[in-house]
Order: C-alpha cells, then sequence, then structure tokens
C-alpha cells in the first residue's frame, strides 16, 4: 500500500496490509518522503516499510547531482530501518538506467528494491524486463504501460511469463 502520511501508515496496518511503500508529493505522482517522516513511520510499523527514492516529480532522467541525491537517501533509508527502496531510473531514449540503477542496488543492499512505474515510460518492455532483472531488482510495479493494470493486463501476463520466477512483476 503506498502511504503519503503517518495516519495513512497506521491505516492500512491496521487493515492488513504487509508492506508500505512510503511517499512524500502525491501530485508529483510521489518523491523521497522527509528523514523524519520515514523516521516515525519506521517507529509505528511492525510491516515492511519501503522508501520512494526519487528527488523530484516529473521525468526518470537524473542529472549527476540528483544521482547523488538519490545515494544518499537510499543510505537514510537504510539508517533509519527500511526494509526496501523503491527507484525508477530511465535513459531519455526510454530504455532502463541499467548501470545507476544497479549502482543504487548494490547501495541498498541488504534491503530489497523495487523499480517502480517508471517502467511503464520505456520504450520495450521485453528488453527493460531483462535489464531491470541484471540490475538485482526484487519486483517491478507496472500497469502494463498504460494507466490502469486492468487495460495492461495482457501484457503485464506476458511480463510475468516472460520472468519466469527470476524477478516478481506486481501489476498496480
Amino acid at each position: 500500500i503506498i502511504a503519503f502520511n503517518i495516519e495513512s501508515c497506521r491505516i492500512a496496518q491496521s487493515c492488513g496490509a504487509n508492506r508500505i511503500e512510503l511517499c512524500d508529493n502525491p501530485g508529483d505522482g510521489g518523491t523521497t518522503p522527509s528523514y523524519g517522516f520515514i523516521k516515525k513511520a519506521r517507529e509505528v510499523l511492525n510491516i515492511e516499510l519501503y522508501c520512494m527514492i526519487r528527488p523530484r516529480g516529473g521525468d526518470f532522467f537524473y542529472s549527476d547531482a540528483e544521482f547523488d541525491i538519490m545515494k544518499a537517501d537510499v543510505l537514510a533509508a537504510k539508517q533509519l530501518g527500511c526494509d526496501g527502496v523503491v527507484i525508477g531510473l530511465l535513459n531519455k531514449d526510454g530504455s532502463v538506467d541499467a548501470a545507476r540503477s544497479k549502482k543504487l542496488v548494490e547501495l541498498a543492499y541488504p534491503m530489497g528494491v523495487t523499480f517502480q512505474r517508471a517502467f511503464d515510460r520505456v520504450n520495450d518492455p521485453f528488453k527493460a524486463l531483462e535489464d531491470v532483472i541484471a540490475t538485482g531488482c526484487e519486483r517491478i510495479l507496472t500497469s502494463g504501460l498504460v494507466p490502469s493494470c486492468h487495460n495492461g493486463a495482457v501484457l503485464i501476463a506476458k511480463l510475468v511469463q516472460q520472468a519466469d520466477n527470476r524477478i516478481v512483476i506486481m501489476p498496480g
């Protein structure tokens, strides 16, 4: 469950959620929550806590300075006891920025890493799937390259088949 405030964290946990994806700025599609927000969420939750690592809204092409911020935010999430992080980095040609993604996965270890819906902006989902698998991510969140996972169900099914249990494809 995505949570944008502490109350929604509490509600999701009390209703049986097993993992929270903690984000800030819902109007921007979700960005990295503050240090204090992450700290408080970790204090109130006893379920898995994954933190969005996204320094700004908009596209998923990050400058060197923004990538440095992302690395620092991964380390902060680890220090605060998060179970994982959520990333999504692309190249301007519509491919996965596998090199930088892999660096974040390595920096996050032993935390888990989800590749977020930036995946829905790739130009070749089958190549992108292989690229994300190669980074070491454990999961891809996708709606099947369309706004609704209901409309993307056919592609999601094909991705699940191609993934062949090497990575979790999580519709959303």
